[in-house]
């Protein structure tokens, strides 16, 4: 193992499963004239015939759905079950660009003096993906469907610790017969990104990752004049109003904190309830998380595996402790357990405010925090008041009073009587520090396309 390498780390072991060679000058250079080639070629290819090719890419996704499932469990950990609903939603991804793409990239007619105006949609080239390691399939696939299918290709820089799912995804997409140039991996480090963002062969840019990697990303990007969709970190508010079905709330508030063990930018992180109804939800929520089982994530009675890595866990134990310091009550007292691997039990917190680490800052694993307020008003304000603006979810048995509710929200994907969750028919990103632009639907297809407007006379 040495400095030009990237390692993979089994985080229910702490053991070294594999290394991958870091990609230098010459390999950049060669990765990204085949994407420029590659892209010339491909923005020719009838949009009919891009959507038959995502077609066959959602189909080899089923085939090695097990395959890769088991590859993103031994790289980051997530219980097999939830690796597998990952690969099913990227081939979902793929079919429903491949169906409703076509329409989403239309030409829309606008009625004007001209004899012809309308607005037509064109690809722009290669885009880089700066992909985390959370999602290692999803994340990429969600952005890479409707990229492909309006014609782009794309440089795909996956995280050091997953850089194994990158590789396998490539490797799919070229059973499926998408062309050698249109998707590729670029194993690089952040020191060798500014030049790959700076190359005139680069189009446009998406990152997903914290607020701090994404405003750097933003500004190289920026300073070359060229687009870019960030989705960033979270702190999203989970809001009970007191007519809430209440066990139908902490059941949903417990699968949102430990999926994935707590490791996702748009899970609920902040609980905030109604007084009228926050002892019997503490209560609900608690006896949930306490039950939760920690373990094998090949195991199919695990409900929590390992946190992806121990600075991840380290991170975590920071929070909490400073969080009990300050005053916060502990619910279910979980934490970093003994032994190898990069465990920690599922826990809760409650009599949290903006001063506790918990209220304020991104909790990037199984830890949930109680906050109580009096009216709708206050319940808001609480919501609100966070750097973050990802998502956010409020329940009520009011499904009107619901509406008013997340009107107030500041965020970009809101949930009624449901946990906050993507979906390929619906725009996904955030606000404020939770980024800028959209993935999915018609409005993420539509990032990374020239918008022409087109006047024409006889």
């Amino acid at each position: 193992m040495t400095e030009h390498e990237y390692t993979s780390i089994e985080p229910m072991t702490g053991e070294v499963i594999a290394t991958y060679a870091r990609h230098e000058a010459p390999d950049i250079e060669a990765r990204l004239s085949a994407a420029d080639e590659a892209w010339k070629r491909w923005r020719r290819v009838a949009i009919e015939d891009r959507a038959a090719l995502l077609l066959r890419l959602a189909d080899e996704l089923d085939t090695a759905q097990e395959d890769l499932a088991l590859l993103a469990t031994s790289e980051m950990g997530k219980p097999l079950a939830q690796s597998r609903a990952e690969v099913a939603k990227c081939a979902l991804a793929c079919r429903h660009y491949a169906a409703s793409g076509p329409e989403y990239l239309g030409v829309d007619v606008v009625s004007t003096e001209a004899d012809r105006s309308y607005v037509r949609y064109d690809p722009i080239g290669p885009v880089l993906a700066i992909m985390p390691w959370n999602f290692p399939y999803w994340q990429v696939v969600r952005m890479l469907a409707p990229a492909i299918l309006a014609g782009n290709v794309l440089l795909l820089k996956a995280a050091p610790s997953t850089m194994g799912t990158g590789e396998a995804l490539v490797e799919v997409a070229s059973r499926a017969g998408l062309p050698d140039g249109v998707v590729q991996t670029l194993r690089v480090d952040p020191a060798q990104i500014e030049g790959v963002i700076a190359d005139d062969r680069v189009s446009a840019v998406t990152f997903t990752g914290s607020t701090g990697g994404g405003r750097a990303v933003a500004a190289l990007a920026g300073a070359q004049g060229k687009r870019t969709v960030l989705e960033l970190g979270g702190s999203d508010p989970f809001v009970v109003l007191e007519d809430a079905d209440v066990g139908r709330a902490a059941t949903a508030a417990v699968g949102s904190r430990i999926m994935n063990a707590g490791q996702s930018c748009v899970s609920a992180k902040r609980f905030i309830v109604h007084r009228a109804v926050a002892d019997a939800f503490t209560e609900a929520m608690a006896e949930g998380i306490a039950a939760a089982i920690v373990g094998d994530p090949r195991d199919s009675t695990t409900d929590v595996g390992p946190l992806a890595r121990e600075d991840i866990r380290q991170q975590l134990v920071d929070q909490v402790d400073r969080s009990l310091e300050a005053g916060a009550l502990p619910v279910v007292r979980g934490g970093a357990l003994d032994g190898p691997g990069f465990f920690y039990a599922p826990t809760l917190l409650a009599g949290v405010d903006k001063r506790h680490a918990v209220g304020s800052e991104e909790t990037f694993g199984p830890v949930g925090a109680i906050l109580v307020a009096d009216d709708d008003a206050a319940l808001l304000e609480l919501a609100n008041d966070t750097e973050y603006g990802l998502g956010g979810a409020v329940w009520t048995g009011d499904l009107e009073r619901g509406e008013r509710f997340v009107a107030g929200l500041d965020v970009g994907v809101a949930s009624i009587n449901d946990m906050v969750k993507s979906d390929p028919r619906l725009p996904f990103g955030g606000v404020k520090a939770s980024g800028y632009g959209r993935e999915l639907g018609a409005h993420g297809i539509r990032e990374f396309v020239n918008v022409k407007s087109v006047w024409a006379m006889r």
